[in-house]
């Protein structure tokens, strides 16, 4: 039975919480496979919205069982507020797993990643300051601490005594920062694991298991496939494999399970913190695509960047993730324009490229291309089916499909769930 991943064709915010939502209610298990809480998504139910960090977009489906998997980095605080919250409001399903072996945000984690980053100045990358890119050099330095190390104080207490050696010495005596105490950290995540033991299993056991039993298993990537440590606009990327890639190491599912990757790509382009944007705007067509699509940030509420719809983005993503289908989200954001522009190439110094450029230093100077397709004017948001749209609304989506290279599942109208039009079935 299938394995489907969901991934980010962009640089984030593409609305993945929809599509991974929109399907929750016909798999049996979500999986959120890599990041930490550095990443949100933005669930609206009938007249409820829903901001999730920690927890899969999954969470709030009646039938299916949430999983963080071991490539994940969770800090146990916001792990819990975000599940007392959902209490609070009655939207919690209580059908969670979390991943034995997926690492711990510690305190220090968060202080390091603070200070770097103004120490850095001109040259920050943007990170949010949440501590997940110390906890995941912590991991590939083998000095991490897991969730299973919260059920034996002794490790725990080991492990977290070690660390700080050396992480109180860099806070004190190179950024002039207090120090960590070990014993009360202890004795803080010890409280933790109270709450958490319930829900902490053998994650890749229980999903391989699944998929013998003939059960669909969702996995959701959080950040996106340009934000990859690998794949992404290097250093101006996550600390994590966000690809399709990613969500076999980050699940415990081999890469033979995968059955189909969607991708997630929004009808514009938008990204946060620093780094290349060939179609950026900065007048104020990128002010009204900033306003009327609401890009602010669902974790740190940054004014997002904004630009055009980037074909050469939308095949890289493409070819690097598998890509078998794309879901375009946020259309009804570009009703009211006349014309609208698509990148379809770049010029760097004087030369067409079609495909991203080989290095950071010519993709930084590439410049958009554009073609500039006609607009429309009327509200999509209660369209249903490709015929309910605009003559033009659906020759965009026929547009971007063709220069994309893979075909469009579905289209996001609307921030609903309900606000989709389905074009082809992904299960």
């Amino acid at each position: 039975m299938p394995a489907i991943v969901i991934v980010g064709a962009q640089w984030g915010d593409e609305g993945k919480g929809k599509a991974t939502d929109l399907l929750g209610d016909r798999v049996d298990y979500v999986v959120r496979y890599q990041g930490g809480n550095n990443a949100g998504h933005t669930v609206v139910i009938g007249d409820e919205s829903y901001a999730l960090h920690m927890l899969p977009s999954g969470v709030l489906s009646d039938n299916a069982t949430a999983v963080i998997g071991n490539g994940v980095v969770i800090n146990p605080d916001v792990l819990l507020e975000e599940i007392d919250a959902l209490i609070e409001r009655g939207a919690w399903r209580d059908r969670l797993l979390i991943s034995a072996d997926a690492h711990l945000i510690m305190p220090h984690h968060v202080a390091l990643d603070k200070v770097t980053e103004r120490y850095l100045g001109q040259a920050r990358i943007g990170t949010t300051g949440r501590g997940i890119g110390p906890a995941y050099s912590d991991k590939a330095s083998r000095v991490g601490i897991r969730v299973q190390d919260l059920f034996d104080p002794g490790i725990l207490s080991q492990k977290l005594e070690l660390a700080l050696r050396e992480k109180n010495q860099v806070l004190t005596k190179v950024y002039n920062r207090r120090g960590i105490d070990a014993e009360a950290v202890t004795g803080q995540y010890l409280g933790y694991a109270q709450r958490l033991e319930r829900y902490v299993a053998d994650t890749g056991l229980v999903l391989n298991d699944a998929l013998d039993q003939g059960k669909v298993v969702l996995l959701e990537g959080a950040q996106a496939t340009l934000l990859d440590v690998d794949h992404g606009t290097y250093p101006f990327v996550t600390s994590s494999s966000p690809t399709a890639g990613g969500a076999c190491a980050g699940s415990g599912i081999g890469p033979t399970r995968i059955t189909s990757v969607i991708g997630i790509v929004k009808a514009y382009t938008t990204r946060v913190g620093s780094g290349p944007f060939p179609t950026e705007l900065h007048d104020d067509l990128g002010e009204w695509l900033r306003t009327t699509g609401g890009e602010y940030g669902v974790t740190t509420g940054r004014p997002r960047r904004t630009g055009w719809f980037d074909a050469v983005i939308a095949r890289y993503a493409k070819r690097v993730n598998g890509v078998t289908g794309f879901f375009l989200t946020k259309l009804d954001v570009l009703s009211g324009l006349d014309k609208i522009p698509v990148c379809v190439g770049y010029d760097v110094h004087g030369k067409r490229h079609d495909e991203i450029p080989m290095t950071q230093t010519d993709f930084h100077h590439a410049l958009p291309v554009f073609e500039y397709l006609p607009g429309w004017r009327e509200d999509i948001s209660a369209a249903r089916e490709l015929a309910d749209l605009p003559k033009n609304a659906q020759s965009y989506v026929r547009a971007l499909e063709d220069m994309a290279g893979a075909p469009i599942c579905a289209v996001g109208v609307g921030p609903r769930r309900d606000q989709t039009v389905q074009l082809r079935d992904v299960l």
